[in-house]
């Protein structure tokens, strides 16, 4: 890795909603309706938020009918260092588990 492309990395998860979403991946794929939900933000910001992490290959992206579901990359060249960074910020789960209890888990499907 170089130390250039670490920094820029580094630089995209320095945005709290970035990081949070990629906390929340760590262990659960998510629909953008999902971090619509959780975040209290517009679709089309939580798109672009997507789009970064996808477009520096953190991320993946599935289709299920019209929905489109998030999972970490494990085949990313970061993703060794995501996790290891990822151990260091607070659980996400009670994030899922509050959508969960509002029925809204997984709503797309």
């Amino acid at each position: 890795m170089e130390v250039e492309k670490v920094a820029n990395i580094l630089k995209l998860l320095g945005d709290k909603t970035r990081l949070t979403m990629m906390g929340l991946l760590l262990e659960n794929e998510c629909c953008v309706c999902e971090f619509v939900e959780i975040f209290q933000m517009s679709q089309p910001a939580i798109s672009q938020h997507l789009r970064k992490l996808k477009d520096s290959g953190l991320v993946k992206e599935k289709r299920r009918s019209q929905w489109v579901i998030y999972s970490l990359n494990p085949e990313s060249e970061y993703y060794g260092l995501l996790k290891d960074l990822l151990q260091h910020i607070p659980d996400q789960k009670e994030k899922l588990d509050e959508l969960d209890r509002k029925g809204l888990r997984i709503s797309c499907e």
